[in-house]
């Protein structure tokens, strides 16, 4: 859920979806980037796998694995917010 919120919050503010990407040009943008991707990528991964099953053809296998893959690190992403919001 916090993944669905944080990547939908980005598209609301950039007007972009949220995405890995690699080239940042700040070391704040880089820092930024890896949390953005820590915390919305289960989402960001749907939403290519979802693309990549609809639109490319590829294989519903490769969408069931991405299923697990965002399912854990969404899991274990929850946990650290929910950690985060309990400390505080």
């Amino acid at each position: 859920m916090t993944a669905g919120i944080i990547a939908s919050f980005v598209q609301l503010v950039s007007g972009k979806p949220a995405r890995f990407e690699l080239a940042p040009e700040t070391l704040i943008g880089s820092l930024g980037g890896v949390m953005l991707g820590l915390t919305a990528g289960p989402a960001i991964l749907m939403r290519n796998a979802w693309r990549g099953m609809r639109i490319e053809a590829r294989p519903p296998f490769w969408f069931l694995l991405s299923l697990m893959v965002a399912g854990v690190w969404s899991l274990f992403s929850g946990a650290i917010v929910l950690g985060i919001l309990i400390s505080v």
